[in-house]
């Protein structure tokens, strides 16, 4: 595995100031600024209509932005086109693929389209890395919606692209190639290449990024390294099993955020998963001189899930100045 880029070395992709607004008036993107670290894997999460597939759109050079900059491994994605977009891979939501061609042809072809010369090596790699290699003679109108997305993702890096964009990649697919694709993105990574995924599936991104963006009605709401994120919003919480029910939390108990469950049954306690040291057993210690005895006790940890929802639920919630 190569080494892994020195935290302050420059940025793959730099956005700087990036907005949308299309001709109706619709705002699709507010100022965005964000810069994606050599050899990361980013996840961008967020509801439909967020701004996802905007973004990366005009990153890649789909769409066109109203104002901003984006350099993408050292260029200029509007002056510098060409050059930017053949850094770039890009594996869309939609399977758009030419139903009568094979899967070696429609591969090749998407080499050449970006100016490289034929190499039947680094293309059988790809096809072999992706599972494609016996079906490289096969027509993509045979193939089965997991096996276009694998083509997809061929034609995408047929050109030896430095950053991979990966737009839903996993969408309707099974459970066992979401994790076959889930393994081809980390060794993706390893030999070198950025990859940048949006998705549906929270647990995907807990799985596999480095980094976490949230991006909601347009605005880019937070970005964190996924560790910090978890640590930093991530919440714990302890049950306990009453051996006899209560009608009501004892007023002794007061300074800990405690709620009854299951008609007095369980005692829950929630608190920062940075904070455990200050209750669990200070907590205990008093339950037990108060004479209040339970059964069991477990604890639980928010997932990346939790937070996400807990997120995008607040800005949409929050109340406008």
């Amino acid at each position: 595995m190569p080494p892994r880029t020195a935290p302050d070395a420059a940025p793959i992709v730099s956005i700087n100031g990036l907005t949308k607004t299309y001709a109706t008036g619709l705002q699709a993107l507010k100022p965005i600024s964000l810069d994606i670290k050599r050899g990361e894997i980013f996840a961008l999460l967020g509801p439909n209509g967020a701004g996802k597939t905007t973004l990366i759109s005009i990153v890649c050079g789909i769409v066109t932005p109203t104002s901003g900059k984006i350099v993408a491994d050292g260029h200029d994605i509007l002056t510098d086109y060409r050059e930017a977009r053949a850094k770039i891979g890009l594996v869309p939501q939609e399977l758009t693929t030419d139903r009568w061609e094979t899967v070696w042809n429609t591969t090749a072809f998407s080499r050449g389209l970006f100016g490289r010369p034929p190499d039947a090596q680094y293309l059988e790699k790809v096809l072999r890395d992706l599972s494609l290699w016996d079906k490289r003679k096969d027509q993509l109108q045979t193939l089965s919606g997991g096996m276009k997305r694998r083509v997809m993702i061929a034609k995408a890096l047929a050109h030896e692209p430095s950053i991979l964009f990966l737009d839903e990649p996993t969408a309707g697919v099974d459970v066992e190639l979401r994790r076959d694709m889930w393994a081809l993105v980390r060794r993706l990574r390893d030999n070198g290449v950025t990859i940048i995924l949006t998705t549906h599936y929270i647990d995907e991104a807990e799985e596999m990024a480095d980094r976490i963006g949230v991006i909601n009605k347009g605005e880019l709401i937070l970005v964190e390294d996924k560790a910090t994120l978890m640590k930093k919003l991530g919440k714990k919480q302890l049950t306990l099993h009453l051996a006899e029910p209560m009608t009501a939390v004892p007023p002794e108990l007061g300074e800990y955020n405690l709620t009854l469950k299951n008609g007095g049954h369980e005692l829950e306690y929630a608190f920062d998963a940075n904070a455990e040291h200050k209750g669990i057993a200070a907590l205990l210690r008093r339950m037990t001189d108060l004479g209040v005895a339970y059964k069991d006790l477990n604890t639980s940890q928010s997932s990346l899930e939790d937070i996400f929802v807990s997120l995008v639920s607040d800005r949409t919630e929050r109340p406008k100045p």
